[in-house]
């Protein structure tokens, strides 16, 4: 078999490769820079999917310790109410205990939140998680969430007693505020990691855009040079054939 042949023959070898991949970089000698950049494209698009990843993981924890906390904040402003009636002049000291005993079961209920809740088995508002850190870029680059203490002790209300002769609502009051500004915390928190999850499903889908050019096929342009390598082997074949023929014609006439 001549050259031409054996050339054409590995052209259409290349042309069922790629097709059948769909890629025009199978391997290295396809395109040896241009595999290297579409490795550095794949990394990073798969960099920022988990970083995406990762942020709504942060987010579902944030919005669970969000909702716990929302949950304290109605207590809180039961205890204040019930308080409050409480120091009403013409309540007796049995009156008050009542008061107390409610208040004492809304406290359970904050402490009970407090204790109780997690994220994929992390306790959020014990004080064992100060705060968490979670990688949000291809980079590694971090964010940190700020997970505060908010047992009854850490709000000041663990010896909350309306029936103390000295009580007043200070104290309350100082627990409802801590409680909403680390709502208002995980608030901003957790509005940072949408916006980067959305930059990084976004970056991602780019990356990939862009690495789908580099590294696959024009199909309608690989099919064209299949037609062409085709008609080029079978005219090669053809002019073959007719050497063959010729050679044999002249050798007839010896």
């Amino acid at each position: 078999m001549n050259v031409g042949a054996i050339s054409s023959q590995r052209s259409l070898f290349w042309d069922y490769t790629h097709l059948s991949s769909g890629k025009r970089i199978n391997t290295a000698k396809d395109d040896a820079a241009g595999l290297a950049i579409a490795n550095r494209m794949k990394t990073r698009e798969i960099g920022y999917q988990v970083g995406s990843e990762n942020a709504g993981m942060a987010i579902g924890a944030t919005n669970v310790a969000e909702g716990a906390l929302g949950g304290m904040s109605d207590y809180l402003q039961r205890i204040h109410d019930l308080a409050l009636r409480s120091m009403n002049g013409i309540n007796s000291d049995a009156d008050k205990q009542i008061y107390q005993n409610e208040i004492n079961q809304l406290k359970q209920g904050i402490e009970s939140l407090a204790k109780d809740t997690s994220f994929n088995e992390q306790k959020l508002l014990d004080g064992s998680m100060a705060d968490f850190s979670t990688a949000v870029s291809p980079s590694g680059g971090r964010m940190n969430i700020q997970m505060e203490n908010s047992t009854l002790e850490a709000l000041g209300i663990a010896d909350l007693d309306v029936t103390s002769k000295d009580f007043n609502l200070d104290s309350i009051k100082k627990a409802m505020d801590m409680v909403s500004e680390r709502r208002s915390s995980l608030g901003a928190s957790t509005n940072a990691l949408e916006h980067v999850r959305n930059f990084n499903n976004a970056a991602s889908i780019e990356q990939l855009s862009s690495r789908s050019r580099l590294e696959d096929l024009d199909f309608p342009k690989a099919i064209s040079k299949k037609k062409q390598d085709e008609v080029m082997g079978q005219y090669r074949m053809h002019m073959i054939r007719r050497q063959m023929e010729q050679k044999k014609s002249v050798m007839g006439l010896f």
